[in-house]
């Protein structure tokens, strides 16, 4: 499957994006769904044909309106009344209709959202910091909307057009000659061509309309996310600016896009009037003949006119399918997209026992011409504690991500309890660990909500109780609304000492026996960061525990602590070892000293 290259909508090859959400609109599952469409699809053929007889019980009315006959003047009004009653018969069956395949519409579209949802949590964590989140929510939004309103008019415009185009032709034919069908079918294609046309080049004004469009969007969701570092900066005026120059270019792209509009109308309007005009020149030069009665021309104009409905919605029918089709491609190329990541064919779920974690001659880089970590080589005892400290870009937090398999090695391998973590199940692997990042980013919803991710299914006593474990119950008992109390976008209307100990109640509540501890306290103050070390002292007894430390005082008490260079260990030892080896960490070591002694004289 290829990859989708750009976050832009591209143009769709032919109906393959329609094809491809058949399945989801008439699912093998669900018989019920698809008796729906069937009998939407009966009720199409049935309005069409109370549609087609109106033009019938008109003509015979106007024929029968004769001066002095009064029995034919009975039957006259029985048809006009029969007329009234087809008119509205086909109004009640269309809606019924689209009562009836609501469902299907909606049923299809929920399905297929949720799986370019599921599909992007797939996806590697390199899709997604490449990636911005409002350009791909913008994707997923139009592509989305697009399909019910392109069922609807495929199903219940194009088709019933189709059908009434059949028939017609095959009366005119039987009633007023050869003609007559050759210019219908001439007008018609004539209008289809023009239409064509002229879409495709609107398309292309309303694609790059689209672009700015999602330009202005993500610009606006970006912006937002960083509202604390726009205020940093006093920035609102230039982020204002930024947005403002955006949606003036989209509103210059727009104006072109619709005025274009215009000139599709007016020539369409053209074509069909020319039609119009001839075949009623005909017919009434027929009737002057002889040949036709009154109640012909009332036909012939009354079929005219129901053709020509459906045919002044075409430039929109085929605009919106178009361009849905372009919206439902640019969504399929998400599926398509392969992840980065995926299970072995035969993966099997890990089995945790005592917990070693073993780092094999291990490889990575993010870029093959940049290569991160070179040949790594460590063990940690069951139950021990790894710190793992050095310069930034040495490759520290790289080690989570591997050991959560966000990515794969390029070398070597990393062993949990002796199985590569290569060939287990993602999801047994990530379960066995957990995790308490330097950056917490809380969902926007209560603490409770947030503590209980943990877990899925916890009850409110298990959420307390890890609440207690990270120290932030009494805290949590003092808001006014208690655990119900909202944290926020992003987690905002906590501090940081207060997120920390949400993410640190998470981890206790998903009770991993694996505990990567990155940077946890680093951006703490140190009373904070001293109340959250004896937490985490607590939570790490009894797991195996990694911590990449920036702060060396919060790892002397570490098993073993590694000194990670240019993506080599060049150090490695005890606290106390490392320190009578005066190398690097000892370094480390006395300018961290120095700052703290430095900051308590003032």
């Amino acid at each position: 499957m290829p990859p989708i290259v750009d976050e832009q909508a591209k143009p769709a090859t032919g109906f393959a994006p329609l094809r491809r959400f058949l399945p989801y609109l008439w699912p093998k599952d669900d018989r019920a769904l698809r008796v729906r469409v069937v009998f939407a699809l009966i009720l199409v053929l049935v309005a069409k044909g109370i549609t087609l007889s109106m033009g019938w019980l008109y003509k015979w009315a106007i024929d029968r309106m004769v001066p002095g006959m009064e029995a034919a003047a009975q039957i006259a009004i029985a048809l006009v009344v029969a007329y009234a009653g087809a008119r509205f018969a086909g109004v009640v069956f269309d809606n019924l209709r689209n009562t009836i395949f609501e469902r299907v519409g909606q049923d299809a579209t929920q399905r297929l959202a949720s799986h370019v949802f599921r599909q992007l949590h797939a996806l590697s964590l390199r899709f997604h910091l490449d990636r911005r989140t409002g350009a791909v929510a913008k994707i997923i939004e139009r592509g989305t909307k697009s399909i019910d309103t392109m069922l609807y008019f495929l199903l219940f415009n194009i088709a019933p057009t189709i059908i009434e185009l059949t028939v017609v032709s095959i009366f005119f034919w039987y009633n007023f000659g050869f003609g007559l069908v050759a210019a219908t079918l001439v007008m018609v294609v004539a209008y289809i061509a023009f239409t064509r046309v002229v879409t495709d080049w609107r398309a292309k004004l309303r694609e790059e309309m689209n672009t700015m469009d999602t330009s202005a969007s993500a610009k606006a969701v970006d912006s937002l996310l960083n509202y604390e570092t726009v205020k940093y900066f006093n920035a609102e005026e230039r982020e204002t600016e930024r947005y403002a120059k955006a949606v003036r270019t989209y509103a210059t792209a727009a104006v072109k896009s619709e005025n274009s509009l215009a000139w599709l109308n007016v020539g369409q309007s053209l074509i069909t009037n020319l039609m119009m005009a001839g075949a009623m020149g005909y017919i009434v030069w027929g009737w002057s003949k002889g040949k036709f009665t009154t109640g012909d021309v009332v036909l012939v104009n009354t079929w005219l006119t129901q053709l020509f409905r459906p045919l002044d919605l075409l430039g929109m029918v085929y605009r919106t399918i178009r361009q849905g089709l372009i919206d439902m491609e640019a969504m399929f190329g998400l599926i398509d997209t392969p992840a980065e990541i995926v299970d072995a064919p035969d993966a099997t779920p890990l089995a945790v026992g005592q917990g070693v974690v073993r780092f094999e001659d291990v490889h990575f880089a993010y870029d093959s011409k940049r290569p991160i970590l070179k040949g790594l080589d460590f063990e940690i005892a069951p139950g021990g504690t790894l710190a793992v400290v050095g310069p930034s870009g040495a490759g520290k937090s790289t080690l989570a991500r591997l050991l959560f398999r966000f990515y794969d090695v390029t070398g070597g391998r990393i062993l949990i309890d002796g199985q590569d973590i290569a060939k287990v199940t993602q999801n047994s692997l990530r379960g066995a660990i957990g995790i308490v990042p330097q950056d917490t980013v809380l969902f926007n919803d209560t603490i409770g909500y947030n503590i209980g991710y943990g877990r899925d299914g916890a009850t409110q006593a298990q959420i307390e109780s890890a609440a207690r474990g990270a120290s932030i119950h009494h805290f949590i008992e003092s808001l006014p609304e208690g655990y119900d109390a909202k944290v926020g976008e992003r987690g905002l209307k906590l501090s940081g000492g207060e997120k920390q100990r949400v993410a640190i109640a998470r981890t206790l509540l998903k009770d991993p026996p694996i505990l990567i501890l990155d940077e946890a306290t680093s951006a703490l103050d140190s009373h904070t960061e001293a109340d959250i070390q004896r937490t985490l002292k607590a939570v790490e007894r009894g797991r195996t525990t990694i911590v990449i430390a920036h702060r060396l005082s919060t790892i002397v008490d570490a098993d073993e602590i590694l000194v990670l260079e240019a993506g080599h260990i060049t150090e490695r030892g005890t606290h106390r070892q490392l320190l009578a080896a005066g190398g690097t960490y000892a370094g480390m070591w006395m300018r961290q000293a120095s700052e703290r002694e430095e900051v308590l004289l003032g």
